[in-house]
């Protein structure tokens, strides 16, 4: 009964995120997205989550929908000014009160749907898109855009490999199983569950079947 009670304890402390919400309030909330976006210039699609802390996420950012972030990945979306006479934020940040408005402005970063960010992965200004279906490895700092559905690592991030081989990315994507709402996905699973956990054989099998 012990073991029984920590492992709850642990489970419900592990769905507590920052503020106080539950993983599902950050994967469903259509409020917190809209608040999110009016104070913080990002933008979050439904089912994605990780990502509601500005602190980690500069503005100016685009998620998509299904995404997954470590809590401890960032994005960044503008440097520090190398060229001014030093590099202190109150040469470019207005909200410090020195400058009377931003000097270096935000770049804009765009997250597609179901893009995993792991732990202290960082994406860094100058990123523009992060391609759908794509994995940043625990650690990698990303410097350039990443394609969809490639696995990067390192730092400098390099793609390692692709999730799928050129003629399953295709036939995922035209599936558009992002735009599904929760309720779909659940009842495509229920009947269809070889698509979601061996997608790669489901979907040749019906190449071949059509």
């Amino acid at each position: 009964m012990l073991l029984r009670s920590a492992l709850r304890k642990a489970v419900h402390k592990a769905r507590q995120l920052a503020g106080g919400r539950t993983l599902q309030a950050e994967l469903e909330d259509p409020e917190l997205r809209r608040t999110f976006q009016a104070q913080h210039d990002v933008e979050v699609g439904l089912y994605s989550y990780g990502c509601f802390d500005p602190h980690r996420i500069g503005r100016n950012v685009r998620v998509g929908r299904y995404c997954s972030f470590a809590p401890s990945a960032h994005v960044f979306t503008r440097n520090h000014g190398l060229s001014y006479l030093g590099t202190t934020s109150y040469l470019y940040n207005a909200a410090l009160g020195v400058v009377p408005e931003d000097t270096i402005a935000h770049g804009r970063c765009v997250i597609e749907d179901d893009v995993w960010v792991g732990h202290n992965a960082v994406i860094l200004p100058g990123v523009g898109r992060v391609g759908r279906g794509a994995v940043i490895g625990a650690g990698a700092v990303v410097t350039r855009d990443v394609d969809p559905y490639a696995i990067v690592g390192g730092n400098p991030a390099r793609t390692l490999r692709f999730r799928f081989d050129p003629d399953t990315i295709a036939a995922v994507e035209e599936t558009r199983w992002w735009d599904w709402s929760l309720d779909e996905f659940r009842a495509r699973l229920a009947r269809e569950p070889d698509l979601f956990f061996r997608p790669q054989a489901a979907l040749a099998v019906a190449r071949v079947s059509s």
